[in-house]
Order: structure tokens, then sequence, then C-alpha cells
């Protein structure tokens, strides 16, 4: 009998078809100051310094709000998200972006509800009313993880994830990524799971490399229609317990 799907999604330039740090820092004219400080800070931390900087600059919460509710999120993804979630899919968002955005983009479009759980850094408004941005790993304690970046191992949370599912439930997992942080948890997947790596990024172009390595099967996808068609289709196919070619 075939079990539950647990799909997970990366968000920046797979969920959504930009990166929503890159966003922020652009439309809210911060990049002068973004490519000063780029060399001087660890990703998470240069994140938390540029919204305290545009709050110095008298920009509020509600105008990253606005920001964040411009970013382009195709519509047959949002369509595909609906449909896997009525299907009864457990959908979770694994990414390194912040809670905060990833929360912010989902509720604008209806689907924050879809998702039974959001793991990303930490990201929350003070008692002043302003945002900040911590790294999902604390930093002084390293995870040891040489394929990730200091601030998240999305590794350990696929084992976590993986950990949390009874093997009796007989789970099959879809991924969808595009970066090279997707890569580590790719590799804690096996067969019966599945890879959608986007298709002439760096997580697709790892597989690529060194395919025999990825024991999950492998869907390429370029854009929102060919999300949708395969990630539907991989949920009907494990649902009804054929054979994947």
């Amino acid at each position: 009998m075939a079990g539950k799907k647990t799909v997970i999604f990366d968000f920046d330039r797979t969920l959504i078809d930009d990166d929503s740090d890159s966003w922020v820092i652009s439309n809210m004219g911060l990049t002068p100051f973004y490519d000063q400080l780029r060399p001087t800070l660890p990703w998470t931390s240069l994140m938390d310094r540029m919204v305290e900087e545009v709050h110095s600059q008298g920009s509020t919460v509600e105008d990253i709000v606005d920001c964040l509710e411009t970013v382009p999120l195709h519509p047959r993804i949002i369509a595909a998200i609906k449909s896997a979630h009525a299907l009864g899919c457990d959908l979770k968002v694994v990414s390194d972006a912040n809670t905060f955005y990833i929360e912010t983009v989902l509720k604008h479009h209806g689907l924050y509800d879809c998702f039974s759980e959001i793991i990303s850094n930490p990201a929350f408004v003070n008692e002043e009313g302003k945002l900040r941005i911590f790294p999902y790993h604390d930093l002084a304690s390293p995870h040891g993880c040489d394929l990730c970046p200091p601030n998240m191992c999305k590794g350990i949370v696929m084992k976590r994830i993986q950990e949390s599912v009874s093997e009796h439930d007989k789970n099959r997992f879809i991924y969808l990524g595009d970066g090279r942080g997707d890569y580590c948890p790719i590799l804690k997947l096996g067969k019966g799971d599945h890879v959608m790596p986007r298709k002439n990024y760096p997580l697709w172009q790892i597989i690529a490399h060194n395919p025999t390595v990825v024991e999950a099967e492998v869907h390429e996808w370029s854009n929102g229609e060919e999300l949708e068609q395969i990630l539907l289709q991989l949920i009907d196919t494990t649902s009804s317990g054929k054979r994947q070619n």
C-alpha cells in the first residue's frame, strides 16, 4: 500500500521565481550598501544588517511586507501547491531564506495553510517593531557539514524530517530545489523517493556531473507549467503504487 507523500520545497528560485533576499535588497535601494558589506559578514548576519539599514532609512516592517508581496510566483506553482495539499500530501518548506519572508509571501498568495512546516532561518519583529534575522544553526557550534553554509545544513533538516516519520507509514519524499544547498538533503533520499531539480541551475548541474550518487529518481523542470505537471504526475503515480519510468 502506498504511503503518504511528503513534498519539500526550497523557496528561492524554486517556489518563487526569484531570490527573496536579493529582491528586498534591490527593490529597497540597498544594493550599494550590500556590495560594500558582502565580503565582511556571513550571509544571515548580512541579511540582518540589511533590514537594520532598511529601518534606519525610515522604512517599516509594513514596507518590507509590501516589497515581498511583489515577488514573482508562477500561477501554475500556486495551483500545484493547492492541488498537492488537496490530494493529502504533507507540504513543507526547507529554505535558506528566512521565516518572515517565506510566511509573508505564502500568506499573500493564500498558500500558508497548505504547509505543515516552514524550516528556515528564524526571523521576527522585535519589541521596537523592527525585523531581525538569525541563522538556523548557532554559528558558534558548527554543524560539521562541508556541503552546506554554516547557517543551515539542509541535510540535517532532512534527516530530522525522515526520523519524524514512522517506517510503518511508508512515506515517500519529493524534493524540489535549485541550489547547491539542496544537494546535501537529496543525498539523504533513497529508492522510491524523487528529486525535482530546476534545469540549468546549480543543483541540476551537480546531479548531471555525477548522477549515480543520487539514489532518488530525478525529474528536471524549467518553469511553473513543468513543475505542476511533473509534481502532480509523481503524486498520482506514487499514490496508485505504479512504477515511475
